[in-house]
C-alpha cells in the first residue's frame, strides 16, 4: 500500500490535549507541557497506525481575517485561548520540526486552509493524503486519493473517504461548503438558513446540485407568486437570506494556498527525543529513544 502524506491539524491536537491532560504535567521550566505531550503522542499513534511517507504539521490563525470581515460573528462566541495553551502553542513548531516533520503555517489564514492545500498538492502529484482532524469542514478536501483520518477511542483510527462522507452528510464531499451554508455550523458561529436542518439541506442539494442553483430556483419561484418546485416556506427563507448564504459558503470554503508538496521524510525519533528531553518531557524522550533504536 502506498505510503500517504499525513497532514495534521495541530491547533485541534493542541486544544484537544490541553483539555484532556492534567496541567500538572510540566516541563523543565515548570510550565505546563500537557498540550505538547498529547499532540506528539497522538501523532505517534497515527504514524504507527498508518506509516506515512512524510508528516506535515499545519498551523494558522484562530480565525482568518477575511472570514471575520465577511461575517463578523464568525468564531466570535469562542473563548480566548488560555495563556497556558498559548505559551505551548508558540513552542509547538520547534518541537514538531525536530522530528523532521514539515511545518506548514497558513499565517493570516487558518490551519484548515493549509491542510486542504497540501492535500490538493499531494493528490495532484498522484500521492495519497490523510488529514488528521476532527473538523468536518475538511470533508470538502476528501476525494479518491484523500481521506480524513479520524481518531477514535483507545488509539483507534478510521479513514473517511468519499463513501463515508456521503453516508454521514448524504452529499458528495465537494458540496460540503454548500451544505454548511444551508445547515449552519454552530462551532464556527454560522447559523445557516432559517428553518433548514441537515436533512433538508442535503435533500435540497441532491436535487439542485449546488447552493447557487438552489438560490436561483428560490429567486424564480418568489418572482412567480411562490409557484415552483420548492416549498413556499423554504423558497422564502432562501430568497430572503440569499446574500448571507453566499457569504456563509465563502466562509466555509477552504482557500487554496501556494504551497509545495513535502519531500519524503522519515520521522527522526532521535532528534525528537533530544528536543523532548530538553523541554523536560522525560517519559516521552524515553519512548522516542526506544523508537529510534528499533527504527530501520
Amino acid at each position: 500500500m502506498e505510503a500517504p502524506l499525513l497532514i495534521a491539524d495541530v491547533p485541534w491536537l493542541l486544544y484537544r490535549a490541553f483539555f484532556a491532560l492534567p496541567k500538572s504535567i510540566k516541563g523543565a521550566d515548570g510550565k505546563p507541557v500537557n498540550a505538547l505531550l498529547g499532540t506528539v503522542n497522538a501523532l505517534l499513534s497515527a504514524i504507527e497506525a498508518r506509516p506515512p511517507r512524510a508528516v506535515a504539521a499545519c498551523f494558522g490563525a484562530e480565525e482568518a481575517r477575511y472570514r471575520v470581515q465577511a461575517y463578523p460573528p464568525y468564531h466570535a462566541h469562542r473563548d480566548p485561548m488560555p495563556p497556558e495553551l498559548a505559551e505551548q502553542w508558540t513552542r509547538a513548531p520547534a518541537l514538531l520540526a525536530s522530528f523532521g516533520w514539515t511545518i506548514a503555517d497558513a499565517q493570516d489564514l487558518e490551519a484548515d486552509d493549509a491542510m486542504g492545500s497540501l492535500a490538493l498538492a499531494e493528490t495532484q502529484a498522484d500521492g495519497q493524503a490523510l488529514l488528521l482532524t476532527a473538523d468536518r469542514d475538511l470533508y470538502q478536501a476528501v476525494g479518491a486519493r484523500a481521506a480524513v483520518l479520524e481518531m477514535g477511542k483507545g488509539g483507534t483510527f478510521a479513514e473517511l473517504g468519499p463513501a463515508q462522507v456521503l453516508a454521514r452528510y448524504s452529499i458528495e464531499p465537494q458540496l460540503v461548503p454548500d451544505f454548511i451554508a444551508l445547515r449552519g455550523d454552530p462551532s464556527d458561529g454560522l447559523p445557516g438558513a432559517p428553518g433548514i436542518g441537515a436533512k433538508t439541506a442535503a435533500a435540497l442539494l441532491r436535487t439542485h446540485d449546488s447552493l447557487e442553483a438552489l438560490l436561483d430556483e428560490a429567486e424564480r419561484q418568489c418572482a412567480n407568486a411562490g409557484i415552483g418546485k420548492l416549498r413556499p416556506r423554504v423558497a422564502s427563507a432562501l430568497h430572503e437570506n440569499a446574500e448571507l448564504l453566499r457569504t456563509f459558503k465563502r466562509v466555509a470554503t477552504l482557500v487554496e494556498l501556494d504551497i509545495e508538496r513535502p519531500a519524503d521524510a522519515p520521522t527522526d525519533f532521535a532528534r525528537g527525543a533530544a528536543m523532548a528531553q530538553k523541554m523536560g518531557m522525560a517519559q516521552l524522550a524515553k519512548r522516542l529513544e526506544g523508537l529510534a533504536s528499533t527504527d530501520v
